[in-house]
């Protein structure tokens, strides 16, 4: 049995991601915001409950963790006002989709060097980042029908990912070559 990869995990996040959006565009996003702001809210409380809890030191004290408040806070914020993140949302997911554009591009530029690399290979990143670029251009138009085309570039990117990672691999079985460390 082989290796899990990076770009094998990527993959599946991508595709899961994708159908998600792709099925329930207007359910997503809410859920999208409130699962980030509890994911701001849990390390803040952790973070509080470890100084609240710790021994105290009289010749050392610590002063009050003001980031996991502030983590607390935002995450509440999330949770409790999501519409007016759904916004600032669209924004960030127009940025991903540049940047796994870019990646993938990165990553076929750099698998030439021990492979050939059809033109036919650059389509989907290419088409990445212009979807990236749509998204940020006009992000605010429809959410639902802009979620269903970063729904639909999500699973085109886990797809392109694993055909890349299957294709390009090297004899080296632990090889990744998405992941770029030597850039």
């Amino acid at each position: 049995m082989g290796r899990l990869t990076n770009s094998t995990v990527r993959s599946a996040l991508a595709i899961i991601l994708g159908l998600v959006l792709v099925l329930w565009p207007e359910v997503a996003i809410y859920y999208l915001v409130i699962t980030i702001g509890i994911l701001f809210i849990l390390p803040g409380i952790f973070a509080l409950l470890a100084y609240f809890t710790r021994d105290k030191d009289v010749e050392n004290p610590r002063t009050f963790p003001l980031e996991a408040a502030g983590s607390i806070l935002f995450g509440a914020l999330l949770v409790i006002i999501p519409n007016f993140f759904v916004n600032t949302l669209m924004y960030l997911l127009g940025i991903l989709l540049l940047i796994a554009g870019i990646q993938q591009l990165v990553s076929l530029i750099r698998a030439r060097k021990w492979a050939f690399v059809s033109w036919v290979f650059y389509i989907i990143p290419v088409l990445l980042i212009l979807v990236g670029i749509i998204i940020l251009s006009n992000p605010f138009t429809v959410v639902s029908s802009t979620f269903i085309v970063f729904g639909v570039a999500c699973i085109v990117y886990g797809i392109s990912e694993l055909i890349n990672a299957y294709r390009f691999r090297k004899r080296n079985e632990f090889t990744d070559i998405t992941d770029v460390t030597d850039v």
